[in-house]
């Protein structure tokens, strides 16, 4: 039986090249998505070590007073540092919502990347099932031609011992 060669190679060729592509692009929008989470995560941590040490001072600043062992100075200087880390914290809510935006962005270019990768895998299989089917009919068209061939041959084989039987 002769090798079919199916006549649309090339552009199947193309669709399982830019499968490819898109899954790459899937998993970098699926690794950048998971970087911006855990910036986002670690933004939260430092938040939360800023609240902690805040509410240090405080305590630590409260108990000083209490005692009378606090001078006008000392509770300056904690006064000035506890409105640097509220200044800081502020600072850090700006920059939490700066990156929640990054997250939501990320998880845009993960919903569009998946989409792209579906949108090439399905014209994939398309093209594949057209090709099985393609294929499928030539050898179908093929095998009618031997069998017409064959049947041609054995009526010439059967008309030629006919012929020498007379």
């Amino acid at each position: 039986m002769a090798k079919i060669r199916y006549r649309l190679e090339a552009l199947l060729r193309m669709k399982e090249r830019a499968k490819r592509q898109t899954e790459i692009a899937l998993a970098k929008a699926i690794k950048e998505l998971e970087e911006e989470k855990e910036k986002l995560k670690n933004l939260f941590e430092k938040k939360e070590e800023l609240q902690k040490k805040r509410e240090k001072a405080r305590t630590d600043m409260r108990n000083k007073v209490a005692t009378g062992q606090s001078r006008i100075q000392e509770t300056q200087f904690h006064l000035s540092y506890i409105t640097k880390l509220k200044e800081d914290e502020e600072a850090l809510d700006k920059e939490i919502d700066e990156q929640k935006e990054s997250v939501e962005v990320a998880e845009k270019k993960l919903k569009r990347a998946r989409r792209d990768y579906q949108d090439a895998a399905s014209e994939l299989n398309v093209m594949e099932k057209h090709r099985e089917l393609w294929i499928k009919k030539q050898k179908q068209a093929l095998s009618v031609l031997e069998n017409k061939e064959m049947n041609e041959l054995g009526n010439t084989l059967h008309q030629m011992n006919k012929m020498k039987a007379s």
